[in-house]
């Protein structure tokens, strides 16, 4: 018989070949004993397997069955040794490596050993600095696959790990599992000095060196050292510190170019960012993204006390009115106050300073609110109408006063 002339791969049913004679592919020359159809996949890139919760796709059915797994956090596999659970079963295989004796890799530099293979080759990364895994949007390189996948979910906004309380979403596994704590409480991690709890293990090594003394951030400078990495952070940028972008308006300096770029918006007005509903403009982008919630009717974080709805930014102040703690204080008078925003205008009563200037008469103001009820001074905006009559008014307090005139 003559054989058959192939112009491309053969296409079978996804379910076809498992009982046919093997074929060769077309496109490597492979030998395929089970679907053809399914190793093209390899050649063509399709993916007709799509998740239901974050829509990523896969060529394989395995690989989405493995991968729902990962938002419903079912682990069917164990290990019969220490009884750990996997979503996986060659992650068993893996793992019970640890419980055998057999070390086959040493590492020539430090003479480290290792059992696996995979820890072996990227226990040497750390000698040779190799980063093979890099993000195709920004260039940033990185030691393991799973960081650069973490990482890429910056710049796809993909937030695969969401919250069965709030619906918050989240970009790994790790920060849901923190984000879970805040609905039930749980304060796991307990300090064997105080008896103190929390809920993070972060937290609770931070506290134990109030009882150890440790001081483990030390500053490259001055050499001065600090129980927590903020303080050393603080530290270096008010005194230690380099902030080579400085402000010629206010002197106000910065160490990264975008804060001083955003900075310099208080001064400019400038608000580059447009909403794509009502083209109110903004100057930065958690701000648009706030807004934006308005329209929406969004809000992602809930108040675990009276269960109402916020902003992540609304939320931290709102739920302050619950403890009744006031965490921002003035360095210079004492005064305590609720929120950061106030404490940032309340400090310009002590060093005069007036960050918004008027473009045409000059003028300038020390909070923001006055300073836009000026401006329509100027461009003759008056937004708030009389019901009754045909009067106008730039601000809602005149408008209200006028409205007395109408009631009697």
């Amino acid at each position: 018989e003559e054989p058959r002339q192939r112009s491309e791969p053969l296409r079978r049913g996804a379910d076809s070949g498992s009982d046919k004679d093997p074929e060769d592919c077309t496109e490597c020359g492979k030998t395929v004993n089970k679907s053809l159809m399914k190793h093209n996949r390899i050649h063509t890139g399709e993916k007709p397997f799509s998740c239901s919760i974050c829509k990523v796709t896969f060529k394989w059915k395995t690989s989405l069955v493995q991968h729902v797994k990962m938002h419903t956090g079912e682990k069917p596999f164990s290990c019969s040794v220490c009884g750990q659970k996997f979503t996986r079963k060659e992650s068993v295989t893996s793992h019970m490596t640890c419980h055998t004796e057999e070390r086959h890799f040493c590492c020539s530099v430090c003479k480290a050993t290792f059992k696996r293979r995979s820890n072996f080759v990227r226990h040497k990364r750390i000698h040779t600095g190799e980063k093979p895994f890099s993000c195709s949007v920004c260039t940033k390189t990185f030691t393991r696959k799973h960081v650069l996948v973490k990482h890429t979910r910056i710049h796809t906004g993909e937030r695969p790990f969401k919250c069965s309380v709030c619906s918050a979403a989240f970009t790994s596994k790790f920060n849901l599992a923190k984000h879970a704590k805040t609905h039930t409480g749980e304060k796991p991690y307990s300090c064997s000095v105080c008896g103190q709890s929390f809920k993070q293990k972060s937290g609770l090594i931070g506290h134990m060196r109030l009882h150890t003394g440790e001081r483990p951030f030390s500053c490259s400078v001055c050499k001065e050292t600090f129980r927590w990495r903020n303080d050393l952070m603080m530290h270096a940028k008010t005194q230690c510190g380099k902030n080579p972008f400085s402000c010629s308006d206010c002197e106000a300096a910065f160490e990264k170019k975008w804060e001083f770029v955003k900075h310099r918006r208080v001064h400019t007005g400038e608000r580059p960012l447009k909403c794509s509903v009502c083209s109110m403009t903004f100057c930065s982008k958690t701000a648009l993204a706030d807004h934006t919630r308005t329209h929406t009717g969004e809000k992602p974080y809930s108040c675990s006390v009276c269960g109402q709805s916020f902003n992540k930014n609304a939320l931290a102040e709102h739920t302050s009115t619950h403890t009744g703690e006031k965490p921002y204080s003035c360095s210079v008078c004492g005064r305590n106050m609720r929120y950061k925003s106030s404490l940032t205008g309340h400090m310009r009563l002590h060093t005069g300073e007036k960050p918004f200037s008027c473009s045409v008469c000059k003028k300038t103001f020390r909070w923001r609110n006055v300073f836009r009820r000026h401006k329509k001074t100027h461009c003759g905006k008056k937004p708030f109408n009389c019901s009754v009559c045909t009067a106008a008014f730039g601000r809602k307090q005149d408008l209200v006063k006028h409205t007395k005139i109408h009631a009697g």
